[in-house]
């Protein structure tokens, strides 16, 4: 069983995983398990050329920045399992027993994050009664995004970046990765509020 799976590894949902391995020494994290879905064929970044982006290097490819960041996320935080090469087609149950069924097998959790482009061709089989037209999308591109009250589809189930509603620029969507990393760790510390940095001290 895991505390939560993470669904899509482009930049708000590896920004999400960071930011929960980040807080691996705390007591309240040290024994949760975390795992995040990595399929990126069908990112928006395969495509992306970044030259206003903060922190990275202008010129710097999407493409480049989905493969470093999937070495970055086992490099810096193993104890996260990071499950490639799989779609997720239904869930099933409620918080706090989902069932996630990919194409390939089926995995239980607790939580789930869902960090999937905005396309229309949308299909995750138990949440299509969330989906709405993109509210900050122009009508003719036939965005969708997930019915969400700051992230939160329902209990148990959050989603971010462009899904959430979000505009596509790398740095919003990986501010709403994180955003609901920290409710997450706020969740799992008894409701006290909480965040994750690192330091050089």
């Amino acid at each position: 069983m895991f505390d939560v799976l993470i669904i899509g590894g482009g930049v708000s949902g590896m920004s999400c995983s960071l930011i929960l391995g980040s807080a691996k020494n705390k007591s309240f994290v040290s024994d949760k398990k975390i795992g995040i879905f990595t399929h990126q064929k069908t990112s928006s970044l395969q495509e992306a050329l970044f030259n206003n982006a903060y922190g990275i290097p202008s010129g710097k490819l999407g493409s480049d920045l989905l493969k470093e960041s999937t070495g970055q996320l086992s490099a810096t935080h193993p104890q996260i399992l990071q499950i490639p090469n799989e779609k997720v087609l239904k869930i099933e149950g409620e918080f706090p027993n989902f069932t996630v069924i990919t194409n390939r097998s089926n995995y239980n959790t607790k939580m789930i994050v869902i960090g999937i482009g905005a396309a229309n061709t949308f299909a995750i089989e138990g949440l299509m009664q969330y989906v709405e037209p993109h509210k900050k999308s122009l009508p003719e591109k036939q965005r969708i995004q997930l019915k969400n009250d700051d992230h939160k589809v329902a209990e148990g189930i959050y989603v971010i970046g462009t899904l959430a509603g979000w505009r596509s620029q790398l740095a919003i969507a990986a501010g709403s990765g994180a955003a609901v990393a920290t409710d997450i760790l706020t969740l799992w510390n008894h409701g006290i509020q909480t965040h994750a940095h690192d330091s050089i001290r």
